[in-house]
């Protein structure tokens, strides 16, 4: 009987597509008051300062999954650089990022269909969420990206129609359409641009997703650091735009009434209500865009976790039709289903500790495998593989520090759950250090 494994046919399209899907890029409407307020104003500045500050990342990222082109990310980089048992750990953090995405999107989408259709409770909403999504993900990566296409046009045609309607909005008022205000307001501080930046580097999560999905990309060593570096550029480009237009439209972000909800009011300054239906619209769908994307992301860290033996036979098994791993998916989803009793605030928290601790370990991966291991000390070799990933560490190090108390916690507690278990792995079950071989995984 001939083995199943997962099927390389994903284009750097596609992948571009699956990571702006998961970074959904609407959500700059959504964090566009809280940031105006932390950075004075600045927030396409903060915005810009961000994607630099990550870029160093993005880079650890396309040097590593050339390395090693299999499914894992973070969690695979960790274990080939240094050893498996560090490996799992950063893995088992890194679940908490992809795995609870899923019910952050969830709420939020249940929230905003609960005020359309008030008598339906949302427990229901999110039931038939699940329900699309998982099937649409067990059905393949073709599949999927087809639907996040279709979603992720739509998402684009808001933020299009808003940068419209703001110039219009503009001319009208007879302002001028360029100015530096929103880039510089009072003066430049940068204690406020780093305040800014920690908080919109959220923003970014999703580039690093692509690498999950290494061994179902066609020639992934030169694609998949190519659809990085678009999905930083991409996104950039939409923060930017949208956050400058919105600057202008509102030039002081103290008179928006609620700043949590100061994306709903630009939309209808410039757009009245009509173009308020379309953005909850696109709102909604950049949700279940992002959720395609983060449980599809999540079922491939538990199959390569599960095929090295990190977590039991079943989680590495894949559907003999669709190739795809249905016992993560179908896991994934359950789990997601802690929307109806979770709250945002603590999902969220999670979320950001997982990443950052994946972010950290994938710079510091790219020193131990290439400065160290690989001895690649010449001038090129230092700036690429101690320098730049040096430089991420550190900014990634800023964000750990810059998280909150809840965040700290709540990741503290998970990762002491992960000690506890790779104790059991390697007392009980008697684990040794793993070897994937590259043929294995292809």
């Amino acid at each position: 009987m001939q083995e199943v494994s997962l099927k390389r046919q994903l284009t750097g399209f596609e992948l571009v597509i699956f990571g702006l899907s998961l970074m959904a890029p609407v959500t700059v409407f959504t964090t566009y008051g809280i940031a105006a307020d932390v950075t004075g104003g600045r927030v396409p500045f903060a915005y810009l300062f961000a994607a630099i500050a990550l870029s160093f990342t993005a880079l650890s990222y396309a040097q590593m999954v050339k390395a090693f082109p299999i499914s894992g990310s973070a969690y695979t980089y960790v274990q080939k650089a240094f050893n498996s048992k560090a490996g799992f750990l950063v893995g088992w953090a890194l679940l908490t990022d992809y795995m609870l995405l899923p019910m952050v999107n969830y709420l939020i989408a249940s929230i905003f269909l609960s005020s359309v259709f008030p008598s339906i409770p949302a427990m229901v909403w999110i039931l038939i969420l699940v329900v699309c999504n998982t099937f649409i993900n067990i059905r393949g990566t073709k599949m999927a990206s087809w639907v996040n296409s279709l979603l992720l046009a739509y998402a684009f045609i808001v933020v299009i129609l808003f940068t419209i309607f703001s110039v219009r909005f503009l001319q009208n008022n007879g302002e001028s359409l360029w100015s530096t205000m929103p880039f510089v307001n009072s003066g430049f501080d940068l204690g406020l641009l780093m305040a800014g930046a920690s908080l919109l580097c959220f923003s970014y999560l999703g580039f690093d997703s692509v690498t999950t999905l290494a061994e179902e990309v066609v020639n992934p060593k030169k694609t998949i650091p190519r659809a990085i570096f678009a999905i930083v550029l991409i996104g950039t480009a939409v923060f930017v735009v949208v956050s400058y237009f919105a600057a202008r439209v509102q030039p002081n972000y103290q008179n928006f009434s609620n700043l949590d909800a100061s994306g709903m009011e630009l939309v209808a300054m410039v757009g009245g209500n009509l173009f308020v239906s379309l953005f909850l619209a696109g709102m909604l769908i950049g949700c279940f865009a992002s959720v395609l994307a983060a449980q599809s992301s999540a079922s491939r860290v538990l199959y390569a976790m599960g095929r090295d033996s990190m977590l039991p036979a079943i989680f590495s098994k894949l559907h003999a039709k669709y190739q795809t791993p249905v016992f993560n998916l179908v896991l994934v989803g359950l789990i997601s289903l802690l929307s109806i009793v979770m709250t945002l605030t603590m999902a969220t928290a999670f979320i950001n500790f997982g990443a950052m601790i994946a972010f950290l370990f994938v710079n510091l991966s790219v020193i131990g495998f290439y400065y160290v291991k690989q001895k690649k000390r010449d001038v090129k070799g230092t700036i690429l593989y101690l320098i730049l990933p040096s430089c991420g560490t550190l900014f990634v190090l800023y964000l750990i520090i810059s998280l909150n108390v809840y965040s700290l916690i709540l990741g503290i507690t998970w990762g002491a759950i992960g000690v506890c278990y790779l104790i059991y792995l390697v007392k009980v079950k008697g684990m040794k250090k793993l070897d994937l071989s590259f043929e294995e995984a292809s």
